[in-house]
């Protein structure tokens, strides 16, 4: 019988969680088991500062409901979802790269039509959102559904705000039968990161800024292809070099044009001044179809 010391303690532990039931389960709790126990010798973890990260786990978790994931934050601003996305979609250059899903998504938003106002009844600049979403070859692509959510002028989401029973600036869009789209909504602002959990108050440690840039949330899901989980970013916003969960990329930062009251892209009238962003979004075509390069 090996009795335990720290110098064959790693070894001991990966042959018990190797005998996981499956050989990724085993793969992934015996590699846990060499990286936990790694940094606890490099950084000679106390036993105190042990606790503390008990603590501050078992916090992010009571915090954490159906409406605010805490964990997810903590992913975010580490990096880590921002890595696992990138692991996960290699997409081919010319396809709409992915970002993080962020912690505020809501399944089931309302089906939308071209040009509905998902931003009815919220203060804040009008702003329409058109383009087409392709195939990889060019092909627009039809009945295509766009799940977009975004925050309110003051940074807020739906899934922040306790006593709203309906759903706010978000919705399902689908283009039509030549790939186009149009969004109607507000112009998103930049916003801190919930800084009230405990997140928030390790980032407040650091000096690390707790601000993401405009934004407006994208999830398109089509048959046939890769689902896409993205953002449109607002060219010139504070905090895009900065962004505390890593989301910003190039391709991604969209012009939000000026225009005068009057004409709007989906054949209304708007009687104030408006912002218009285009974007075509392009899917990849899904392994399974044997087409992807």
């Amino acid at each position: 019988m090996a009795f335990v010391t720290e110098e064959n303690l790693t070894d001991l532990a990966e042959k018990r969680w190797a005998t996981a039931d499956s050989p990724r389960l085993a793969e992934l709790t015996t590699a846990l088991v060499r990286h936990l126990h790694a940094f606890a010798r490099e950084v000679r973890l106390t036993e105190d500062e042990w606790m503390a990260a008990v603590e501050w786990l078992t916090a992010t978790g009571r915090i954490s409901d159906d409406k605010r994931q805490e964990f997810i934050l903590a992913s975010d601003v580490l990096g880590l979802s921002t890595l696992v996305v990138q692991l996960n979609h290699r997409f081919a250059p010319a396809a709409t790269p992915a970002t993080v899903l962020g912690p505020f998504h809501i399944d089931g938003s309302p089906p939308a039509p071209y040009g509905f106002d998902m931003s009815d009844g919220v203060e804040g600049t009008p702003l329409f959102v058109t383009g087409r979403v392709l195939g990889l070859d060019g092909t627009p692509l039809p009945d295509v559904v766009l799940d977009v959510w975004q925050a309110d002028a003051d940074g807020t989401y739906e899934a922040q705000l306790a006593d709203v029973d309906e759903a706010r600036l978000r919705a399902k869009y689908r283009t039509r039968s030549d790939g186009t789209y149009c969004v109607r909504t507000i112009a998103p602002l930049g916003y801190a990161i919930p800084m009230d959990g405990p997140v928030g108050a390790l980032i407040g440690r650091t000096a690390i800024s707790h601000f993401r840039p405009a934004h407006v949330h994208f999830l398109i899901d089509h048959p046939g292809h890769d689902r896409l989980i993205t953002h449109l970013f607002r060219s010139g916003s504070p905090y895009l070099d900065s962004d505390v969960v890593f989301g910003t990329k190039d391709e991604l930062v969209v012009d939000f044009s000026e225009h005068p009251a009057g004409p709007a892209p989906d054949g209304s009238t708007v009687d104030a001044p408006y912002l218009r962003a285009e974007f075509d979004f392009v899917l990849q075509p899904s392994v399974s179809d044997g087409t992807q390069p």
